[in-house]
């Protein structure tokens, strides 16, 4: 069942905070509209926060990664580091000027927002 959710070595890997907010939210969304443009391909993260080693090591061996975290909190980045992930690409959406509340109501503008942010730190 895991290789279902593995992504290749030449894929982008997105990686999404699903935080309880509408950065969260945001981030999830955006991870989601990517995968179904054919960007990349959003993958658990989860998985490796659990430390099931397969989607660790999926994560270590993709070659294009890019991780969003909702907030400074940073609970994706924490993540990547305590399994030893190297986080290449990586995005707050906060610091993208959207600013964190507790409504999960999402506005089609940041979305838009967060994934065109996204897609240019990739391309970098």
């Amino acid at each position: 069942m895991s290789e279902n959710c593995c992504c290749s070595n030449s894929q982008t890997m997105i990686l999404a905070c699903s935080g309880g907010s509408n950065v969260g939210q945001l981030s999830n969304q955006a991870a989601i509209e990517l995968t179904q443009q054919g960007f990349g391909k959003m993958f658990c993260l989860a998985g490796i926060g659990g430390g099931l080693s397969s989607f660790v090591q999926s994560a270590k061996d993709v070659d294009k990664l890019v991780v969003i975290d909702g907030c400074e909190i940073g609970c994706a980045k924490a993540i990547l580091e305590k399994s030893g992930i190297e986080n290449k690409n990586y995005t707050v959406i906060t610091d993208l000027g959207i600013e964190k509340n507790k409504e999960l109501k999402l506005k089609p503008g940041e979305i838009e927002m967060v994934k065109d942010a996204l897609t240019k730190g990739a391309n970098q």
